[in-house]
């Protein structure tokens, strides 16, 4: 908050205070007294004060930088000659949001001490008349009072085992200090942002972390800070303050009313670690389990998806044709699941492996790649002219095997092909379990990643494993072919929205080689498709990687589209705080143009005039944050709401936190926001 902001915002409050306070005549709403730890210093010694400052309830005091407004306390003394005062200590503040103002604070009873020098050669006996006057403001959540009062008090030189002392009220005064941190923190500052590694044990428990600056300007105090470890660094991420130190001075609150002072330097920063918002307990066995379920049931409910029931749909017609074999339905039933969960702990395992590196990627990140997305989309292609009876490949087919061995191995890479196709869907119970999976220790989290690929697998270890679900098939037949006929409808409508994404994220020309590549492996195949012959898919091979090779790069983040009905945004984290500061209603969602999830609730929700009347009438803001092409601002957001993907949606009263809302949206539960 800059100086004039600053001003305006104590000037009103200044301007409301001798009508608003509500004080006894000669009362203050700070009560302070000052304390010596001993009434009789030694000469050429020091003795500490202590200005103890109780606020009336509802009220607070300030820190040395009192954040968006405020004032520092400031004391003037008047000392005997020699006698000198050094700076005020201040013990670990607390935070206070107020009217959209990051205010560091004191709402209770706190002692500002300071060390006094007596000078050497003074007589035992000699008195020592200690004089000044406190400067401090005082608020309220909605008027300042600036006070002052006069402080006195009388010391005796005496010798250095003077009895008179309050050592027991001083121990807990000092308690409340910040203790120095005892290593070299490290900053530095890119493309708006600060990022500091500050060493602390990584077996030191943390409560509530926050990194209170002294050096004025040098973060933006109300911009949300990102904490993480990695290792034995603590790194804190924030908007970096319009000044440029060369040296950060501040205190990392630990836990309540523990704090460690200390000075940044610049230097190296190392690549964010586990996230702290977000990250459930070490060995909090529960929160796993249930971010555990919530994958697996995600997982099962992806077996609707139009991507992937067309290769359910495929397996289910493989078992038709196995008719009673038993083995072969259980064998087959452990190679799919395999093949499934197999792609997922891969998958998984990549996503955290790029992550410890610093990248501020999620689920789906591959899906930010456009030669992902070209692959996937030669792919769908493939198998919807299959289903459709262009050619026929038993790779491809589903259910003959890759080579000549049989069944098992067809099972297995049909299973791995439904997980990959799936990645772009995120329904529900799976946002918040992908989340929790980038925060949990690492054999947890891909544990997760295995329970997303379990649920995928469930339907059909089902059938191969409960007999009597398998009767319920109808036995083989002509419907066979008219239901692969009907299959390669959905999937072909998934190669559509794949090559809509190609657009979105290449242009015209990342479309037209996608295009012509569908045409060339189409050709190439239907051409292997005649001659039955493993060798004669060497040209859709080359075709494919060819493909891959001419794809364009992706351009930058993807531009925000005017949205149709709402009005919508671009997302930053410093808009979404000044539409809060304003006391408007927010809603800010964030989709991508690869998520069959956030393209139906935009279409079948978030587009339709109900929705816009009542955000209307209600003065909702709205922010969309697109993360088609990869974000890297919108990434940190995702990972410190415990997500790691998209869609999600949040909702932001006035004066209030995030209201996280279903991954799959309603009208009345979106026009119903703020009732």
């Amino acid at each position: 908050m800059n100086l004039l902001a600053r001003f305006l915002f104590l000037f009103a409050a200044l301007l409301a205070a001798p009508s608003s306070a509500q004080l006894p005549s000669g009362q203050k709403a700070m009560a302070i007294r000052l304390v010596a730890e001993t009434d009789a210093p030694a000469a050429g010694g020091t003795v500490t004060l202590a200005l103890v400052m109780t606020p009336r309830p509802g009220w607070h005091g300030y820190w040395k930088n009192p954040g968006d407004a405020g004032l520092e306390p400031r004391i003037a003394w008047r000392l005997p000659a020699g006698v000198t005062a050094g700076p005020i200590q201040y013990p670990v503040p607390g935070r206070l949001i107020v009217a959209g103002f990051m205010n560091y604070v004191y709402e209770g009873e706190h002692a500002l001490l300071v060390r006094l020098g007596i000078p050497a050669g003074l007589a035992p006996g000699t008195r020592l008349p200690l004089r000044g006057k406190a400067f401090y403001l005082v608020c309220t959540d909605q008027i300042c009072v600036p006070e002052d009062a006069g402080i006195a008090l009388d010391l005796v030189v005496g010798v250095a085992a003077a009895p008179a002392t309050r050592h027991a009220g001083f121990d807990r005064y000092r308690e409340a200090l910040p203790k120095p941190l005892g290593g070299e923190a490290r900053f530095e500052r890119a493309g708006g942002r600060l990022r500091m590694a500050i060493p602390v044990p990584a077996g030191l428990a943390l409560i509530d972390p926050y990194f209170f600056p002294i050096t004025l300007g040098a973060v933006d105090h109300s911009a949300p800070q990102r904490l993480s470890r990695s290792g034995d660094a603590l790194i804190v991420e924030t908007a970096a303050g319009k000044a440029a130190p060369a040296a950060i001075e501040g205190v990392l609150k630990i836990g309540e009313g523990e704090g460690l002072a200390l000075t940044a330097h610049a230097g190296a920063v190392p690549a964010a670690g586990i996230p702290l918002a977000a990250a459930p307990k070490v060995g909090n066995g529960g929160a796993i389990l249930l971010a555990l379920a919530g994958a697996i049931i995600g997982g099962l409910l992806l077996n609707v998806m139009p991507c992937v029931f067309p290769i359910l749909g495929l397996k289910a017609l493989s078992l038709a044709r196995a008719g009673g074999d038993e083995a072969a339905a259980r064998r087959e039933a452990l190679a799919y699941a395999a093949g499934i969960v197999l792609v997922c702990v891969a998958l998984g395992a990549l996503l955290l492996a790029i992550r410890s590196g610093g990248a501020a990627i999620g689920w789906a990140f591959q899906l930010q790649d456009p030669r992902v997305i070209l692959l996937l989309l030669l792919l769908t292609a493939a198998i919807a002219l299959n289903l459709a009876g262009l050619f026929e490949l038993p790779a491809i087919g589903g259910g003959g095997g890759l080579a000549a061995g049989g069944g098992t191995a067809g099972a297995f890479w049909t299973g791995a092909l439904a997980a990959f196709v799936a990645t772009p869907c995120t329904g529900p119970f799976m946002g918040a379990a992908m989340g929790a999976a980038l925060v949990v220790p690492g054999a947890a989290a891909l544990a997760i990643f295995a329970g997303l690929g379990l649920g995928l697998a469930i339907p059909f270890l089902l059938l191969g494993f409960v007999p009597a679900l398998r009767r319920r098939l109808p036995r083989p037949g002509p419907w066979m072919v008219r239901f692969r006929r009907i299959l390669s409808a959905p999937m072909a409508l998934t190669a559509l929205g794949l090559a809509w994404v190609l657009e979105r994220q290449t242009g015209g020309a990342g479309l037209a080689i996608g295009l012509g590549a569908v045409a060339a492996v189409a050709a190439a195949l239907w051409w292997a498709g005649r001659r039955q012959r493993w060798l004669a898919l060497a040209p859709a091979i080359i075709a494919a990687l060819a493909a891959a090779l001419l794809a364009p790069a992706a351009a930058g983040p993807a531009a925000v589209r005017e949205h149709r009905t709402l009005g919508a945004q671009p997302f930053s984290e410093q808009r979404l705080e000044a539409l809060r500061a304003e006391g408007r209603p927010v809603f800010v969602y964030f989709t991508a143009d690869w998520c069959l999830t956030c393209k139906v609730n935009e279409a079948a929700v978030l587009e339709q005039d109900e929705v816009a009347r009542a955000f209307a009438a209600r003065h909702v803001a709205v922010l969309v944050g697109d993360w088609t092409r990869g974000d890297a601002a919108i990434g940190r957001f995702l990972e410190a709401q415990g997500r790691s993907g998209v869609p999600l949606y949040l909702y932001y009263a006035p004066g209030r936190e995030a209201e996280v809302l279903p991954q799959i949206l309603t009208v009345g539960r979106v026009t119903g926001l703020g009732r």
